[in-house]
């Protein structure tokens, strides 16, 4: 066991963690060991009172050990050889079963049979899986992503290659051969086929072929979903969802603040860094396979949650998320995302949306798995409340400060959210400056991925230009003010 056992049995049950009074009830016991080996393992204690945690023991320890021990071996598909051993705490001998995520996955309860029988662990209790996620657990178990898998029926005609392009458009040309690297193409019996991953990236038929692929925002008033004041289905490219997603949160965000000053801190009234973060981490981590289980951003008074189909991959818990420990569901999907900067550095997201909440002093993030979804909460540092005469239904027409001329974060020339874009127009007031430079005058040790971002936005707004533009990944390439940059950085001075 990882943690001594009096140190386990002190804490609460849950994904990991089960207690029982005795085996008198075998079933249950059976489809908990069952649920750890499909999940991410687990340590169950036997002689311990579920409701109070009261250390009552077990009788005739060792005749009980052998029954748990035939049980299991005769309960349990495929083989499943946990840990069991005989311990004594307060003076009371307990059973103690450790189960390891098992690579035999799935198991099921042999009486049920391999389609009823197979179960996973969410939160404390026992989840009967569906088939969809028993294939999940299969693909996982073989190594094989489902975004990987190749489409034989269709072409890469089935791929909008034109938007694909543009998103690529100066980090890669994407020829065939680059299609093939990044995994959008595959050869599947002597032809070249879209992946999985592709079509939920870049398909003309998305919807057909995965209709569940999309993104559904809402606006709620108040603090639960009872009364819905706007709402929209976002159905683009994976990709390109990402911002439209943001201007929908930043559409009900902004309070009045002048944006058109980009050095002020405090534009808006929600964490914009944290929330893209999160909102990349679902699309990259969702489970396409799940039927009926489109991606949610739900935006209440004090917080915003943003919910992807699929559980945490099995033998990942919320602790190993919170750490740091990264294990990719869709890497046809992520690879795409990370040749984007849309993802900076493997499992340093949710660290760094800690450590940004910290300065921020909002109240910590949280995400837990409910249902057969993972949420992830935002909550706000203070409550952004729809006032009683506004629109229900959240119709621009309704509520002028909606619209693109009196809200600036809709206009092109405005889309600054980022605290770096100000940093790096104000370092370029004194001189030119490639981006080893600019990283050095920000502090940084390496060119960040943000970084690179922030300086594509401000080349797309005009603000900033190349000095060799002829060459733009020249080794001497720097970057310069345009008239337009200087003249927003003194406006209203």
């Amino acid at each position: 066991m990882t943690l001594p056992a009096s140190q386990l049995i002190s804490m609460q049950k849950g994904k990991t963690l089960e207690f029982k009074r005795d085996i008198s009830s075998p079933k249950n016991i059976i489809k908990t060991l069952v649920a750890f080996a499909n999940t991410a393992g687990g340590n169950l204690f036997i002689g311990i009172e579920d409701g109070t945690k009261e250390i009552i023991g077990v009788s005739n320890p060792l005749d009980e050990e052998e029954r748990l021990c035939s049980l299991i071996a005769d309960s349990i598909s495929p083989r499943l050889v946990p840990d069991v051993e005989l311990m004594t705490v307060e003076g009371k001998t307990l059973l103690g079963v450790e189960v390891y995520p098992s690579g035999s996955r799935p198991h099921w309860v042999k009486k049920e049979g391999h389609i009823d029988g197979v179960y996973v662990r969410l939160g404390s209790t026992n989840r009967k899986a569906d088939r969809e996620l028993i294939a999940e657990l299969q693909r996982s178990a073989s190594g094989i992503s489902f975004d990987e898998m190749p489409m034989p029926d269709l072409s890469s005609d089935d791929l909008d290659l034109d938007i694909a392009k543009k998103h690529f458009e100066g980090v890669r040309k994407l020829n065939e051969e680059e299609l093939i690297t990044l995994k959008l193409l595959t050869r599947e019996q002597g032809r070249l086929v879209p992946t999985t991953g592709a079509m939920l990236l870049f398909g003309k038929q998305r919807d057909f072929h995965f209709p569940d692929a999309w993104i559904q925002c809402g606006r709620f008033k108040g603090k639960d979903k009872a009364y819905i004041f706007d709402h929209t289905e976002i159905n683009e490219d994976l990709p390109g969802s990402v911002e439209s997603v943001m201007l929908f949160l930043k559409k009900h965000a902004f309070r009045g603040a002048d944006f058109s000053d980009i050095r002020r801190k405090d534009v808006w009234s929600i964490p914009l860094t944290i929330l893209r973060e999160a909102l990349v981490n679902a699309i990259v981590h969702a489970d396409y396979s799940q039927k009926g289980a489109p991606i949610r951003v739900s935006f209440f008074d004090d917080r915003i949650e943003i919910e992807n189909p699929g559980i945490l991959l099995p033998g990942m818990t919320i602790e190993d998320v919170k750490q740091g420990v990264s294990r990719i569901r869709n890497r046809v999907i992520a690879r795409v995302f990370r040749e984007l900067d849309l993802i900076e550095q493997w499992g340093s997201g949710f660290r760094r949306i800690l450590k940004d909440a910290e300065e921020l002093g909002l109240p910590q993030p949280e995400i837990i798995e409910i249902g057969m979804r993972v949420r992830f909460i935002v909550y706000l540092a203070e409550s952004i409340k729809i006032e009683t005469g506004d629109s229900t239904t959240g119709d621009i027409k309704s509520r002028p400060e909606l619209r693109p001329k009196s809200r600036p974060e809709l206009r092109p020339e405005s889309k600054l959210e980022s605290q770096l874009a100000s940093r790096v127009l104000n370092l370029l007031i004194e001189k030119e400056a490639g981006k080893a430079e600019l990283a050095a005058g920000l502090g940084h040790t390496t060119i960040s991925g943000e970084l690179k971002k922030q300086i594509r936005n401000l080349m797309e707004l005009g603000y900033i230009e190349m000095t060799i533009p002829e060459k733009p990944t020249s080794s001497k390439q720097k970057y310069r003010l345009t008239p337009k940059g200087r003249k927003f950085l003194n406006k209203d001075q």
